[in-house]
């Protein structure tokens, strides 16, 4: 397979900063090389986002701050997804804070819609990033991205790319969930997402998550993943700007992508929200690019 790696250092959707990083971490944690052993053909895209210093840029509305710099970034990159993705190539994008959904999502999106496909995401994150203007508590849009990709919020995200919704809310699947605002937790069942929290995983087992979860995605064509590391235990990912307690393991979360690959419905993925700064020997970017091989059919046996 033709495997696009996208890196998208931007970090202004999100209070903490550094995540800018992750592309380079990910990179140095051997990502080319691995996927190339698997008999991928890799090629680099570095010149999507230019990274400039948040003083640089103007907030502008405090209940979406940093929307024109997000939004111009994510557009760009909306445009190299649906390129890369409706010659049959992959692309694995990596950030960068979670606003980049806003642009791989709308370029799959772009693609599955021409192709007369159904899309579904499966969002592996400790949080819903279904938030709006109105509801979220901090104004930062890696907390408004995945509602406005569904049609909830600022115009300016809902029609990024192209007008209207990129994801219909009834085919977004969370996982890991384990810290939602209220305001949001409102939104989420009243547009109709499936949420897997870390109780039901604790309720029903991680093999009966993972049954479920490919029950899911039966009914659907195409298959976007979107990984934030935070999902993850701050013991096996410590290197996040929302590291939370209580989360996946590292087996748990490889086990998820290798699973998942198995429906050969997957055509783009994001990893997002490594933040070397905080990090111990790179440990969370290794894991990264574990889960991005798992996902891109490494096995281990």
């Amino acid at each position: 397979m033709n495997v696009h790696i996208l890196e998208m250092p931007l970090d202004f959707g999100a209070s903490r900063h550094g995540s800018d990083m992750g592309p380079s971490a990910i990179r140095l944690a051997g990502i080319k090389e691995k996927l190339e052993a698997l008999g991928h053909k890799t090629f680099e895209h570095s010149d999507i986002f230019k990274a400039t210093a948040q003083e640089y840029e103007e907030i502008g509305n405090p209940r979406a701050k940093y929307l024109r710099p997000i939004a111009n970034a994510c557009t760009r990159l909306a445009g190299q997804v649906e390129e890369i993705t409706s010659k049959g190539d992959f692309p694995l994008v990596l950030g960068g804070d979670h606003s980049i959904v806003l642009g791989s999502l709308a370029g799959l999106s772009a693609t599955a819609r021409k192709e007369g496909k159904s899309l579904g995401i499966l969002y592996v994150d400790a949080h819903g990033d279904f938030n709006t203007p109105e509801t979220s508590p901090t104004g930062n849009i890696h907390g408004e991205c995945l509602a406005a990709s569904a049609g909830y919020g600022l115009d300016e995200l809902v029609n990024l790319y192209y007008e209207g919704q990129k994801i219909d809310p009834k085919n977004i699947c969370y996982v890991g969930i384990r810290d939602l605002d209220k305001g949001e937790k409102v939104l989420m069942k009243e547009a109709g997402v499936t949420v897997f929290t870390m109780s039901d995983i604790d309720c029903i087992g991680f093999a009966g998550l993972v049954r479920q979860v490919l029950a899911f995605f039966k009914k659907l064509d195409i298959i976007h993943v979107s990984f934030d590391m935070d999902v993850l235990d701050p013991m096996f990912a410590p290197g996040t700007g929302i590291p939370l307690p209580g989360g996946l393991t590292n087996r748990e979360a490889l086990l998820l992508m290798e699973e998942i690959a198995t429906t050969g419905k997957v055509r783009s993925a994001e990893i997002v929200e490594v933040n070397p700064i905080l990090d111990i020997r790179n440990q969370t970017a290794i894991l990264a690019v574990s889960l991005a091989c798992r996902l891109l059919g490494e096995k281990l046996y």
